[in-house]
């Protein structure tokens, strides 16, 4: 489930020094893990054992979340959120290679601090390590597929006025929980700190590399669609500071 955001910042965008631009991507990438695990841990508390239900409360938090953090730090970051938004920026040259390290770096650091915090907030042991089996062929497709149509959503929305990006990217990533089998986590910094929760969102530590490397293969698979799109709209997106 999550993820994602913005490769190129809205018409209002303001210039920003990157340890700002940086900062902005793990505060926001923590509070969309504040999200998906604390929405999950309600969610399961609150459900009486129904897990649909539990799926569609973690569902709509995680998509309203994602919608009101893409609006909010859009304008000062581009609110990737996402190191696959950030390598793909990347490698259609719409960011540079020493801007992609840090955001990655800042994203990771974030999406850990945001499920410790989670953790906290419910009076749950702040470390942990994910026991919830994803793993298998049709889960690795699915994060490679979820992760394909999170970027070509994305691209898609460049031609839009900034607010359908955000609203675009939630409904999609709010969607794809239900059509796909892995929940769509469609991000390797929320696969990554998910591997620290052994709550309903969480994923085995051994299983993570699995979806990681899924979702680099949906990355690179989109990479001509995204590159023919920027070529459509002649552009290649600004760089972040």
């Amino acid at each position: 489930m999550t993820d994602a955001a913005v490769p190129a910042r809205p018409a209002r965008a303001v210039a920003q020094p990157l340890a700002f631009a940086a900062a902005i991507e793990g505060i926001a990438t923590g509070f969309l893990l504040l999200a998906v695990v604390g929405s999950g841990i309600m969610g399961e508390r609150l459900a009486g054992g129904n897990v649909a239900l539990a799926l569609l409360a973690n569902s709509l938090a995680t998509g309203g979340a994602l919608a009101a953090l893409i609006l909010a730090f859009g304008p000062y970051s581009g609110a990737h959120l996402n190191p696959a938004v950030t390598l793909a920026a990347a490698l259609t040259g719409a960011m540079r290679g020493r801007v992609a390290i840090v955001y990655i770096a800042a994203q990771i650091i974030g999406a850990l601090a945001g499920v410790w915090a989670a953790h906290l907030m419910f009076d749950l042991p702040m470390l942990q390590l994910g026991r919830h089996i994803r793993s298998g062929g049709g889960q690795w497709l699915a994060e490679a597929v979820a992760t394909f149509g999170l970027l070509a959503v994305i691209w898609g929305c460049k031609a839009q006025r900034a607010p359908a990006t955000a609203i675009a990217v939630a409904s999609y990533i709010t969607g794809a929980y239900w059509f796909t089998s892995s929940t769509s986590f469609a991000n390797p910094a929320v696969t990554l700190a998910r591997a620290f929760t052994d709550s309903f969102a969480g994923i085995r530590p051994g299983d993570a590399p699995g979806f990681i490397l899924a979702q680099l293969a949906g990355l690179v698979v989109a990479l001509p669609l995204l590159a023919r799109i920027d070529h459509a709209l002649g552009q290649r997106g600004p760089c972040p500071p």
